[in-house]
């Protein structure tokens, strides 16, 4: 049957092996640890036994089905099998099972055992093909390091865990005086990898030992790029230093984009703070702003739902917004006239226009104008939705609904405190899917929900963010 990558002709004899539990793995990378190849099969199902063959780079691999092998091997021939960002060859083996020596094999059992820990433990006499493993929760790894006699860098993690797939995100931060730090891969199943392969590990002889579990966040969200945070997706970000020329574009994860600066003549059906732009405040030197790209999420406004957004051409701290009606545009402006954003108070006026045009087609080269009408992020769509009745005025406190199960207490403070602010108290309702979260300010509760308003949590769940009335 088939080889992963058919390209070697002296071996092209055992690709004609029929399917088995037992597969040969080639080409593997010098130093490759039992736990990284065991790590190419854990997502197909059960390992039950691993021979490695150092001096020739091999290994076989036996899984406990032989279904469980074919998914594998049917997976990897659409997608090459990496090790250590190496691609490696596998094929099914003449072997129906391995008989290793186990006085000699005793490294791999014990290897092997630590990762059945790790696998949902369904008993071997369960049906045949039931993957016994359940797939990495979160491409985000928590990790605390312990012993931490030398000082470890931002860097050296992406250092350590780059071996592993891509880094997209990391956050490091300080909790019960330890050293810890959010990592998130571009994928679950290298994270999954790193966990296996570096849990437990010291970073320099004796010290720095690494402690890994998955995060319950399954995305990273980073505001800034300097020593203690970097999005290496996201070059453009501030340092967060008081780099006031930065301009940055409309925030990455924000899901709720609101404009800011002084917005004279503007606003009629339009408003501010809808689905819609976020317009970070601008410093004079403009010239750089035409990285306000206006096409990237599209948030839901907390008082209409926003239809367009226009940024001013010559006047880049100024936009028109224009609402569904009337009533959201005046509500709109009632609510957040006078408000701080971004330490600068921004002015809402309503505005002459009764629509913001959208440009002919070719002529909006810096894409300062976008139409939010087909948003499914819209907040007052369904006629009488309760919407409606929990419309409140910008607040330190924030209501929080849609949490996933499984997210804590924990989890959330430090996604809001990693918003900018501090967080000063939290509370669960009984259900645990709604949550209050009190910022030091209104403005950083304003902060807050136009970065984590519509969050992605995973599993299909998006945070929803609002205003509240109550206090802790």
């Amino acid at each position: 049957n088939k080889n992963t990558n058919g390209s070697d002709s002296k071996k092209q004899r055992l690709d004609e092996s029929p399917p088995s539990r037992v597969l040969h793995i080639r080409k593997l990378p010098n130093e490759v640890s039992e736990t990284e190849v065991i790590a190419l099969g854990l997502p197909f199902g059960k390992v039950t036994n691993i021979l490695m063959l150092k001096g020739k780079n091999q290994a076989f691999l036996e899984l406990g089905t032989e279904e469980a092998a074919v998914t594998m091997v049917n997976y990897y021939t659409a997608v090459t099998p990496q090790v250590r960002n190496t691609p490696v060859f596998i094929q099914y083996s003449n072997h129906k099972e391995l008989k290793t020596d186990s006085a000699l094999n005793q490294r791999a059992q014990a290897v092997l055992q630590a990762v059945s820990a790790v696998q949902d433990g369904s008993s071997p006499s369960s049906d045949p093909g039931v993957l016994d493993l359940t797939p990495p929760p979160s491409p985000v790894l928590r990790i605390i390091i312990d012993n931490m006699f030398y000082p470890v860098t931002l860097d050296v993690l992406q250092q350590i865990f780059s071996k592993f797939g891509t880094v997209m995100k990391i956050i490091t931060f300080t909790k019960n005086n330890q050293f810890q730090a959010l990592l998130q891969f571009s994928d679950p199943v290298n994270a999954q990898q790193a966990k296996l392969s570096l849990d437990g590990q010291n970073i320099y002889n004796s010290c720095c030992t690494l402690r890994i579990d998955f995060s319950k966040l399954v995305n990273v969200n980073v505001k800034y790029n300097n020593d203690k945070s970097r999005d290496y997706t996201r070059p453009d970000l501030p340092t967060g230093d008081g780099d006031t020329n930065f301009i940055p574009s409309i925030l990455h994860t924000s899901p709720f984009f609101i404009f800011v600066g002084s917005i004279s003549p503007a606003l009629s059906v339009f408003f501010l703070f809808s689905p819609a732009l976020f317009l970070s405040y601008r410093s004079p030197s403009l010239a750089r702003a035409r990285s306000l790209s206006l096409s990237l999420s599209v948030p839901s406004g907390v008082y209409g739902d926003v239809q367009r957004v226009k940024i001013l051409y010559n006047k880049k701290d100024s936009a028109l917004i224009q609402l569904s009606d009337g009533n959201q545009a005046q509500l709109a402006m009632s609510h957040l006239n006078g408000q701080k954003v971004f330490g600068k108070v921004m002015r809402v006026t309503l505005s002459k226009h009764q629509t913001v045009a959208l440009p002919r087609e070719g002529l909006d080269d810096q894409l300062l104008t976008k139409d939010f009408s087909g948003s499914p992020l819209h907040r007052f769509k369904k006629p009488g939705s309760k919407n409606f009745q929990n419309i409140f005025p910008p607040s330190a406190t924030l209501h929080l609904s849609n949490i996933r199960d499984g997210v804590g207490e924990d989890d959330l403070r430090l996604l809001f405190s990693n918003s900018g602010g501090t967080v000063k108290a939290f509370k669960f309702f009984q259900d645990r899917k709604m949550a209050l979260i009190q910022m030091s300010s209104v403005e950083e509760g304003i902060q807050a929900l136009m970065d984590l308003h519509n969050y992605d949590m995973g599993g299909n769940h998006h945070l929803k963010v609002s205003f509240s009335k109550s206090t802790i």
